[in-house]
């Protein structure tokens, strides 16, 4: 049986404090406390919680083993690096730091005090992807919707970082090829970074994925389609279900097949298959996985240098939203 793990929140915002009330129910971690710099609404928290507010960080370090770190982009590589340098794992929410210098830094320092450092990119661990797990996915196309009403959270950070990195992340994991040609539009509706983009990425081994961001819209959508030989895969990660649709040689015997005949005449059989009421939650899920890692010193789901390299691309299709 694992034991449980030590850790502390650092950071208690909207999203910090998810973060923190999830920690309570995880069998393989122990909350043991909270900073904010925002003293007063750290005690309110930890009263709800029934938990610690600590005073400075340094205090919460020295009784902890791990953090998760929930505080601007901005922040992140000053409070990691007072973390790893102390020897604790490293739970970091995306983007994981505002530079890739800044990431890269924090990778070769994880690595000198041989501590874990997990990206918080939560849908790598939404069910409806989870259920695609075993899967055999080779992309040809992708097309990619997510949109979210306007919050004044996130903001200090183009749309591309806030919410297209999600699936810059997902597309990365699953296309196994490097990045050939990409092209990118956006503009400044609200804010004062871009709050609508839209990037057309090429890959080497011929896929395209075409990714669509707005925190402008009048309703929330989070939708991935994945086109492959044969098949369609769509996944709604907002309302955590997914679907398969194969085209197959169609089976006479079955009577009741829908059919359908291909360019060449052919008549194929269409077989759908569907995963929905998937309960799980996403950042219990995140942080287990972030505890076993610690547990069995092995690489976590999502490392930092993935959550690296989907920040770069994210770099890059900021720079040509810029160079327009």
């Amino acid at each position: 049986m694992s034991k449980q793990v030590n850790i502390g929140v650092i950071g208690v915002g909207p999203l910090g404090v998810h973060h923190a009330s999830h920690l309570t129910k995880i069998k393989n971690a122990n909350l043991i406390g909270i900073f904010d710099s925002d003293h007063q609404r750290s005690e309110e928290i930890c009263k709800k919680l029934n938990t610690k507010s600590f005073e400075s960080i340094d205090k919460l370090l020295d009784n902890v083993e791990a953090l998760s770190i929930v505080t601007p982009t901005s922040t992140h590589r000053d409070v990691a690096e007072r973390c790893i340098k102390k020897g604790k794992h490293v739970f970091i929410e995306k983007p994981v730091t505002s530079t890739v210098d800044d990431a890269n830094h924090l990778i070769e320092l994880a690595k000198k005090h041989r501590v874990i450092i997990q990206v918080g990119h939560i849908e790598r661990f939404n069910p409806a992807l989870l259920a695609l797990s075993n899967l055999e996915i080779d992309p040809k196309y992708i097309e990619v919707h997510r949109m979210a009403p306007f919050m004044s959270r996130g903001t200090d950070v183009p749309v591309v970082l806030d919410l297209m990195i999600h699936d810059i992340d997902i597309i990365l994991s699953i296309i196994d090829s490097k990045v050939m040609k990409l092209s990118a539009n956006g503009t400044k509706i609200i804010s004062n970074t871009p709050d609508i983009a839209n990037a057309r990425i090429e890959f080497e081994n011929g896929c395209v994925a075409n990714l669509t961001a707005s925190r402008l819209s009048l309703k929330k959508m989070r939708k991935m389609r994945i086109f492959q030989t044969d098949s369609y895969i769509s996944i709604d990660f907002d309302k955590s279900k997914s679907e398969i649709v194969n085209i197959t040689n169609y089976d006479k015997k079955n009577k009741y097949a829908m059919t359908i005949h291909n360019s060449d005449g052919i008549e194929k059989e269409i077989k759908i298959k569907k995963y929905d009421n998937l309960q799980v939650n996403s950042i219990v899920q995140e942080h287990n996985d972030f505890a076993l890692s610690i547990n069995n010193q092995s690489p976590p789901k999502v490392t930092f240098e993935t959550g690296r390299d989907a920040l770069e691309l994210a770099f890059k299709i900021l720079e040509k939203i810029d160079s327009q």
